[in-house]
């Protein structure tokens, strides 16, 4: 249960850290007050909650390189969506390599049990 919730905890740290990029693109180089002070929140809970990742005993370069690869991907895909940023297909093979890259990382990351 304890491996689960550090899934978790990385999982929402996420949400947020993506949440408060978005925002930040909102914000309009932060001259808006409401989007520039929900990315303010949401980096400082994506902050709080990768510190719980990290001290419920995931080591950092699984939990950052996981937290940053999904970003980053993420980021893309929703600001095509909301915003309109375009997406090539060198990209997509550029997501794929962050995908495989956080894998064998996380393949090659010594593992203790709990």
């Amino acid at each position: 249960m304890i491996g689960m919730l550090k899934w978790l905890l990385l999982a929402a740290a996420i949400v947020c850290e993506v949440s408060g990029t978005l925002a930040l693109r909102s914000s309009e180089g932060l001259a808006r007050v409401g989007p520039s002070a929900f990315t303010a929140v949401a980096y400082a809970a994506s902050f709080v909650l990768l510190a719980q990742v990290l001290k419920q005993g995931m080591p950092v370069g699984i939990a950052y390189g996981v937290w940053a690869a999904i970003g980053v991907v993420l980021v893309a895909i929703l600001g095509n969506v909301l915003y309109g940023d375009r997406l090539t297909s060198l990209m997509f093979v550029g997501f794929a390599l962050i995908a495989a890259g956080v894998v064998l990382v996380e393949i090659g990351a010594p593992h203790v049990n709990g």
